[in-house]
């Protein structure tokens, strides 16, 4: 059987609740009996449990983490950076989806009503973000891992450039002469997706190559819709030299179009994603995307919020990482590929 507090308390004869202080450092004790019962503990090998002792602080040292479902491809990425800095810190992680709706919702507000954990990371859940901000300012500590280039003010946030990102895609597909994008666009209702029409669009007006509405197309970020983007546009005599996805996924899908109608990339059709999902460089041939800084963000939520445990106010504007560009062989002949 396990040695628990009550034989520590039994044979060093203290109290459980003397145990207790001599454990998490609180109370005046007398030298002596501390010293016996750390001697007892030693000597039964006596391991408290971790979140016994923390519930004894104040603190669990458990983080809570609510997404909206782990089969988003770039969610692995954020969580690992988030895990990787909590597991350095010996903080433990309680991970929450909403893949069951209003029941995961339900069951997530009774573990934040039983105060299981010390503090929260969200990947805001559509419709959530009211509730969230309500959590915050019942006084929850919360931490946004988003990818707008916007945040709510009332709730501290990691973040990244979706517009600058998309710029810097456009620009690279003007650098190479392709004036005629298709644009396969991300659901209407996210942020990130106006973020990276705006950001794309802007540059092509600015170099005097305006995108035409018959070139913007509707997807929701799934390889069925870059596919089928590109299809439609084969289909109906749509004229273009390149295709912008809003995310790595539908760019695959879009790729898949347009070698199955006997293009070639990048030679006919270069092709640029968002994201750079850990499968990006291994599509054939690699995709050009934007790099998201998807680990590092969180990286940098969890430590804002360990931070803030240890007494550093939360941050009253985004922590913002840029996002990256990635050139790789869906836009640039290599010379194994000559055109």
């Amino acid at each position: 059987m396990p040695i628990t507090i009550a034989d520590v308390a039994a044979r060093a004869k203290v109290s459980k609740t003397t145990v207790s202080r001599v454990l998490n450092g609180k109370g005046e004790l007398d030298e002596s009996t501390a010293a016996r019962v750390r001697a007892v503990i030693d000597e039964l090998g006596y391991v408290p449990s971790s979140r016994a002792v923390g519930l004894a602080r104040g603190r669990t040292r458990v983080v809570g983490m609510l997404v909206p479902s782990l089969t988003w491809p770039w969610i692995g990425e954020v969580l690992q950076g988030a895990v990787d800095v909590l597991e350095t810190e010996r903080y433990g992680l309680l991970l929450f989806t909403c893949n069951r709706g209003e029941e995961s919702m339900r069951q997530f507000g009774a573990q934040v009503s039983a105060k299981s954990f010390d503090g929260l990371l969200v990947i805001e859940p559509e419709g959530t973000l009211d509730y969230i901000a309500q959590l915050h300012s019942r006084g929850l500590p919360v931490v946004l891992i988003d990818d707008r280039d916007t945040q709510p003010a009332q709730i501290p946030s990691v973040g990244t450039t979706n517009h600058t990102g998309a710029g810097a895609a456009a620009r690279h597909l003007l650098s190479i002469g392709r004036n005629r994008p298709l644009v396969i666009a991300g659901p209407g209702h996210f942020g990130c997706t106006q973020q990276r029409l705006d950001g794309f669009a802007a540059a092509y007006a600015e170099a005097g190559h305006p995108i035409p509405q018959e070139r913007l197309l509707p997807g929701d970020f799934t390889i069925a819709s870059g596919f089928e983007g590109v299809q439609h546009a084969f289909d109906t005599g749509i004229d273009f030299d390149a295709v912008f996805a809003h995310n790595d996924l539908s760019a695959t899908g879009a790729m898949q179009a347009v070698l199955d109608s006997g293009r070639r990339i990048p030679q006919d059709v270069a092709v640029v994603g968002f994201d750079d999902i850990p499968m990006a460089a291994h599509t054939q041939p690699p995709l050009t995307t934007v790099h998201q800084p998807l680990r590092e963000m969180g990286e940098a939520a969890a430590r804002t919020l360990l931070a803030h445990f240890e007494g550093t106010p939360l941050p009253n504007r985004p922590t913002v990482i840029p996002a990256t560009f990635m050139a790789r062989g869906s836009t640039t002949v290599t010379a194994a590929d000559p055109s």
